[in-house]
């Protein structure tokens, strides 16, 4: 069974219906306690333990606990710099499976997360979840000097160099500060 909008293939076709809820942006399941929504049944119930706050795997090497063990195995990667997944491309380790899927995509070019409003397809799920505040007008990040909405983090961050008058671009030849990476670069242009 094929996806029609990404192509990825499954063997039942349940597995294919339940795979097509990411490209429409459904999210059927539904956390009674704080609203939030979910793709499947196993992802709300995994969400629900959020709100008991049981932890029940620490890491002995810094005490942080966790819900599942396999995040507790994830975690340890952290203090032991082991990266255990390796692109067979290009050779670049990663200590998330999850992490070497998605760098895979580099090479791949797959873009297996559509917009079923617009049809725009991306790489990553975060990258739709993002577009998606186009359609709905979703500004969930706020400006808490002038209390100003934007729908991307990034947004606000740029923001926020109007009230602090950050320029973390400069020019290496004449120290010259900027708020944006692009006026930068227009400025390399005279040098």
């Amino acid at each position: 069974f094929t996806c029609p909008a990404c192509g990825k293939r499954f063997r039942l076709n349940s597995n294919l219906n339940r795979h097509k809820k990411i490209h429409l942006g459904e999210k059927p399941y539904t956390c009674t306690t704080c609203g939030k929504s979910f793709l499947s049944k196993s992802r709300l119930l995994a969400h629900i333990e959020i709100h008991t706050g049981e932890k029940p795997f620490p890491c002995e090497t810094c005490g942080k606990s966790f819900r599942r063990k396999y995040k507790l195995v994830n975690h340890i990667r952290i203090h032991t710099g082991e990266k255990p997944f390796s692109c067979e491309t290009c050779g670049k380790s990663f200590s998330q499976k999850q992490s070497l899927t998605v760098h895979m995509r580099s090479h791949t070019g797959e873009k297996p997360f559509s917009c079923g409003i617009c049809g725009k397809v991306f790489t990553h799920k975060q990258s739709l979840t993002s577009h998606m505040r186009i359609h709905t007008g979703e500004k969930p990040f706020s400006c808490e000097a002038c209390g100003k909405c934007f729908p991307h983090k990034k947004s606000l961050t740029v923001h926020m160099r109007s009230h602090t008058g950050e320029k973390p671009f400069s020019c290496g030849i004449c120290g010259k500060g900027f708020t944006h990476k692009h006026n930068l670069t227009s400025h390399n242009r005279i040098h």
